[in-house]
């Protein structure tokens, strides 16, 4: 998938800071030819969001009901489309640090060791609000996974979230994610014309 977009995706983790990563083995498009010629519109647009829709780990009829969502609130479409990926469950738990890649992060929340307000919360795409406490679930087995994955992947917190680190890791939303907090070089405008046809 990394080969095919073009860039790191960052989909198995700190496999991709090593040199077994894909792209850094072979930099060419998979299949048996490679690239083939000029792209089209088309090809561009739809590029675009197949790279968003890999990076953030979600299918295609989740990521069209974020675009209806995005497309039926006020202010610019794409922006808010990247600020409700932001702010998955998921997504938010992997920026925290406490998972090593989105998928890491989404089985710690499927299998019940994060808790949302002091609540477990087993669903990935919840959608969470600023001033909501993601805190790891006191038990000795949650505790272990999140410390170790903290241990040995040092990851800067962006500033739309806050993580205090201690015995039981807690990270807090401050603020709604802006264009600015996004982790990966997209251009919405591209996914907002094709997704709007």
């Amino acid at each position: 998938m990394c080969r095919r977009e073009g860039m790191k995706l960052f989909l198995k983790s700190t496999r991709c800071d090593t040199p077994k990563c894909a792209i850094e083995r072979r930099d060419t498009p998979p299949g048996m030819y490679g690239k083939r010629g000029k792209a089209t519109d088309y090809c561009t647009h739809l590029r675009e969001k197949q790279k968003v829709k890999h990076y953030y780990g979600v299918f295609e009829r989740q990521f069209r009901r974020y675009f209806s969502i995005a497309a039926r609130s006020k202010g610019n479409t794409g922006n808010t489309l990247m600020s409700l990926l932001e702010r998955r469950l998921d997504n938010v738990v992997h920026r925290l640090g406490f998972g090593r890649s989105r998928a890491h992060a989404r089985q710690l929340v499927a299998h019940g060791h994060i808790l949302v307000n002091g609540r477990r919360n087993d669903i990935p795409s919840y959608l969470l609000k600023p001033g909501d406490e993601i805190r790891v679930k006191a038990r000795p087995k949650s505790l272990q996974a999140v410390q170790a994955t903290l241990a040995e992947v040092n990851r800067q917190v962006p500033d739309f979230l806050s993580r205090a680190e201690g015995e039981q890791p807690v990270g807090q939303i401050v603020r709604l994610p802006g264009p600015e907090d996004v982790s990966i070089p997209v251009q919405t405008n591209l996914i907002v014309e094709l997704c709007s046809k």
